[in-house]
């Protein structure tokens, strides 16, 4: 395709929220959806036009700007992937806004376009440089999003938010700043093949897990994400959870693994000790919460500990599961947190303990809300059952140990769900205001059946959503094979693998 779509696709909502700004209220809604519309629509073009079996890096535009720095755009099936989850999103969040935001409209739509191109600018770039401008600079349209349209304490939450993901991304960029100079570049996927010096590699990575800890997040440094969502408005908490979360694992896969392979082996007791404690800890505080964002948010934390240990795991089953976990989670939590913004909107709290009986006058709400919470703990059939499961066959094969503790998250999972549903949907209405709310809207139809058929499609089938990022795990595979630990003893320090050949490895992955 000689059409540069990648560009595109950062330029046109940045064109189109600078015009928003300008306009009426209604006029920005519309322009916002219109716009994330056809961004969706550039989106499933991408897909349609990617050759699966063709060169690794595609759609690929190279500009030079100055020195090494380039506008250096182009996407594997990974990037692929997730750029599909972002525009698929994106305007869900315009009309789950449409009636709730009523204050500085404009700039709301505004930010949600500026937040939707750099999303697409960090997942395409090529340049390291690029790469973290634009994922620094997704900080600065949520935070505004937060603090100017969040709730009572949205400034505390915001600032929160801020610097905890801008003090582990200043050490990301002195490690870029040293990789650029050793490697006399700053294109990606040069770096992904280069093999930097082994005694540099822990401080490097190390650097790099700094920021895509707190952007996972990862316990524990996990705490700026219940404020962050609690405050933000229902749509930015969708966003927040479907693709902000995404970036930190995308950057494992992206820079830590396949840069520092070696490091990634020796420190993999620590992502592993880091991801047991969250699956068990952060399931346990999601069980007592009486906020039902924090709860949803909480269960974000454990569901993420899913991704670090399927990446870590360092087999085609456990990254396979890692990257369809992202996938669904994406899905599946932003659709939690619209369920939750239908009743905020009507009763204006979010108080478990308010709610009750809505399936006497809220029937279609509590099929959709059903539906959701069953996707969250992994029914077979929906779209979590898949990755979580390959996740815990890939940490199994690793760790049996870290496989036993990720399987308590499971049911721990289905234990909170469970019981906020019981909840909200079951018994009595806690008073006369909740049983005469009334049931979804056609907007509130139109925000939830498209993620519900999404999870059912990436459920029953889920090698159309694998197909693409397979030769992706193949080519990181034989990066990283020849560190990786080898079985139970992956907890030890530096207990490497007899070397194998790639073609072997290959065979016994499938």
């Amino acid at each position: 395709m000689s059409f540069p779509i990648l560009s595109t696709m950062i330029l046109l909502p940045i064109a189109a929220a600078l015009l928003t700004i300008f306009l009426s209220a209604q006029a920005a809604r519309v322009t916002a959806l219109g716009t994330t519309l056809v961004l969706l629509g550039l989106g499933i073009l991408l897909w349609d036009g990617f050759d699966i079996g063709g060169p690794q890096w595609q759609f690929v535009e190279n500009a030079p700007i100055f020195g090494r720095f380039a506008w250096a755009l182009g996407i594997d099936g990974i990037a692929l992937m997730l750029i599909v989850l972002s525009v698929f999103l994106m305007p869900i969040c315009i009309l789950a806004s449409w009636d709730s935001i009523e204050k500085r409209v404009p700039e709301y739509m505004a930010a949600f376009l500026l937040m939707e191109a750099l999303m697409i600018g960090v997942f395409a770039a090529q340049d390291m440089f690029l790469f973290y401008i634009f994922f620094e600079a997704g900080l600065i349209p949520m935070y505004l999003i937060i603090g100017i349209w969040g709730g009572a304490d949205r400034i505390k939450a915001s600032y929160k938010f801020f610097l905890y993901t801008l003090l582990g991304s200043l050490l990301m960029l002195v490690a870029m700043l040293w990789m650029s100079r050793e490697a006399g570049t700053t294109d990606i996927p040069s770096l992904m093949q280069y093999n930097f010096p082994v005694e540099a590699q822990t401080w490097l990575w190390l650097a790099f897990f700094a920021s895509f800890a707190v952007k996972m997040p990862m316990w524990p440094v996990h705490t700026w994400l219940p404020d962050a969502h609690v405050q933000a408005p229902t749509a930015g908490s969708v966003i927040l959870a479907g693709v902000l979360l995404k970036m930190g694992g995308y950057g494992f896969i992206r820079f830590s693994l396949p840069m520092f392979p070696e490091a990634s082996a020796q420190l993999v007791w620590l992502v592993f000790g880091m991801s047991m404690i969250a699956v068990v800890y952060t399931s346990l505080v999601a069980l007592v919460q009486q906020d039902m964002k924090k709860l949803i948010a909480y269960s974000s934390v454990a569901h993420m500990a899913f991704v670090t240990i399927g990446l870590f795991a360092f087999n085609r089953q456990g990254i396979e599961g890692a990257l369809l976990v992202m996938l669904a989670h994406g899905l599946v939590s932003g659709a939690l947190f619209l369920c939750v913004g239908i009743i905020y909107d009507r009763l204006h709290t979010r108080e478990i303990a308010r709610y009750g009986g809505l399936s006497n006058n809220m029937p279609y709400y509590a099929i959709f809300f059903l539906f959701f919470t069953m996707a969250s703990i992994g029914l077979p059939g929906l779209a979590n059952f898949v990755g979580e499961f390959l996740a815990l066959v890939g940490a199994y094969k690793a760790n049996s140990w870290v496989a036993a503790v990720a399987t308590t998250g499971i049911i721990l999972g289905a234990a909170y769900m469970l019981y906020l549903y019981r909840r909200v949907a079951f018994g009595t209405a806690a008073g006369e205001d909740t049983a005469s709310m009334r049931d979804m809207t056609p907007r509130e139809w139109l925000t939830l059946a498209p993620i519900a058929a999404a999870t059912l499609w990436m459920g029953v089938y889920p090698e159309s959503f694998m197909a693409p990022m397979r030769n992706d795990v193949t080519a990181l595979l034989a990066r990283i094979e020849r560190t990786a630990p080898a079985g139970d003893a992956q907890l030890k320090m530096g207990a490497a693998k007899p070397a194998q050949t790639h073609s072997a490895a290959h065979g016994e992955a499938h």
